[in-house]
Order: C-alpha cells, then sequence, then structure tokens
C-alpha cells in the first residue's frame, strides 16, 4: 500500500537545502517566454520597415532644396558641333617636354666663346654624368634607381676665366619622382663645408628652386677659384647650373641665369 506524501502546513516553504538545484519547469518556462518576446520584437521590427517603405513608395517625391552656392559658369559647355582646341606647342609644358631636350636649354650669350670641355652635340650620356661623383658606380645605379631618362647640356666662356655650364637632366614617369628627388638630394649636399656652407637662398618664381655662392678656394700657387650654382626643378626636368670663376661672382649674376632658365621650361 502506497503512502500519501507528507502535507505541508499552508503558508510554509520546503526546507531545501543550498545544495539542492532549482525545479526545472519554470526555469524551461521563463526561457520559453523569453525567445517568444525576442522573436516578437524581430518581426514587428521587419514587419514595420517593410511598411515603412511602402508607404514612402506610394507617396510622391519631394523636390529637394537649392544649393546654397551660385551656378558655375566656368567651363562652358562648346556649342554642337564644335571641339577643343589643342593647346599649341608653345603652351603646352608637357608637348615641350617630349620635343627636343637641348632647345629647352638657355642660349648661349652673345659675346661668350667656344668652350672646349663642351659636348659637341648638346647631350651627355649618364655614365659620363655619374663619372663626376666621387663613386660613380653608385651614382650610376642611383640615377637609374631614380628612371633617368636623358641628359641635355651646354656651356660657353666669357670674360677671362667664367665659365658656365647647364645641364637638363630629364626623368621617366613612374612611382618615383626623379627630378624631386635628385634635386633635394643634392640640395641637401650644399650646407655642407665641402660646398657652400649654407642653406642657400630660394629662387624667386620657383617652390622648390635655390642657388649658392661658394666661399673662395684658395691654394698657394694657384688662382683663386669663385664658384656658383643653381638647382631646381621643374616637372620631370632636373636644373644644374654651374658657374666657376677666378673672379668673385654675385649673387645677382647666378640668381639671373636661374631665372631665365626656369622661365624656358
Amino acid at each position: 500500500m502506497e503512502t500519501a506524501p507528507p502535507v505541508m502546513p499552508e503558508g510554509e516553504a520546503p526546507d531545501v537545502s543550498p545544495d539542492t538545484p532549482p525545479p526545472a519547469r519554470p526555469r524551461r518556462r521563463a526561457l520559453r517566454t523569453a525567445g517568444l518576446i525576442a522573436v516578437a520584437a524581430i518581426i514587428g521590427l521587419v514587419g514595420g520597415t517593410a511598411v515603412g517603405y511602402g508607404i514612402q513608395a506610394q507617396r510622391e517625391p519631394t523636390a529637394l532644396p537649392p544649393l546654397n552656392q551660385p551656378s558655375l559658369d566656368h567651363p562652358r559647355p562648346l556649342p554642337k558641333g564644335q571641339k577643343a582646341k589643342p593647346l599649341p606647342a608653345s603652351e603646352d609644358r608637357q608637348a615641350k617636354a617630349q620635343g627636343d631636350l637641348r632647345k629647352l636649354l638657355l642660349p648661349k650669350p652673345a659675346g661668350a666663346k667656344k668652350d672646349e670641355f663642351a659636348d659637341r652635340d648638346g647631350w651627355m650620356r649618364v655614365s659620363t654624368f655619374a663619372s663626376h661623383f666621387k663613386g660613380p658606380g653608385d651614382a650610376l645605379g642611383y640615377q637609374l634607381e631614380l628612371g633617368v631618362r636623358r641628359i641635355a647640356i651646354t656651356s660657353w666662356l666669357t670674360g677671362a676665366d667664367r665659365r658656365t655650364e647647364i645641364r637638363l637632366i630629364q626623368y621617366r614617369a613612374g612611382d618615383t619622382l626623379g627630378a624631386q628627388d635628385f634635386v633635394e638630394d643634392q640640395q641637401g649636399y650644399m650646407s655642407d663645408e665641402d660646398f657652400a656652407g649654407h642653406e642657400g637662398t630660394a629662387l624667386k618664381g620657383s617652390a622648390n628652386g635655390r642657388y649658392y655662392v661658394f666661399p673662395v678656394d684658395r691654394e698657394a700657387g694657384y688662382l683663386d677659384f669663385y664658384e656658383a650654382r643653381a638647382l631646381f626643378y621643374r616637372g620631370d626636368i632636373a636644373v644644374e647650373i654651374f658657374v666657376g670663376d677666378s673672379k668673385k661672382i654675385s649673387e645677382k649674376d647666378i640668381r639671373s641665369l636661374a631665372e631665365q632658365q626656369l622661365g624656358r621650361l
């Protein structure tokens, strides 16, 4: 015969120890209720969004307010059937740079004498250019990395001993900015005592150009040697100007040469 479970007095709770797990059924019901609430919230959100799109699609489009700026009149469209005229070569810098680079060199001044050390055809080999540096091999490798393309050169003699030389070093278009890198590299040396020993003077009309007057170089048994240089670039062309003389070279002399050559580019 089965024994009936004891009846607890009303208002008293059963004696449950802290280790006794709570009844499983009430918690399962709570989890189920929370899941239903979450699903209902998602359905309500999706449904509300769909209804909102439906209402918006049925409405007439509303014009946007005008922009708070005047109309742009330039550039104006050309008349029908008319095409834009290309720039003349004299105004197209790219066309000038792709032509005969020697034509961009500053012409020899009136009365200038021929320089016996000048290149006959106005071109300088890259290997010859690299040979003017202390480490010709490294200089050649450096120029090839920068993408050197060609070098145009001119030089002349004026007065008793003054020699002027101008080089246009053109670089290929690519990932590197060859002309800029080369000029900035050379400008970095100018402040050294072995060169100008100062930062130089900014070249008017150029955001990057500078010109330098070196201190006199005196050595027993030789004539005094004065030197001035200008370094700048325009596009893919780097420019070097050298002036050497046994007499003093003024800032005006080297500045004037640099400004004239800059104007040619």
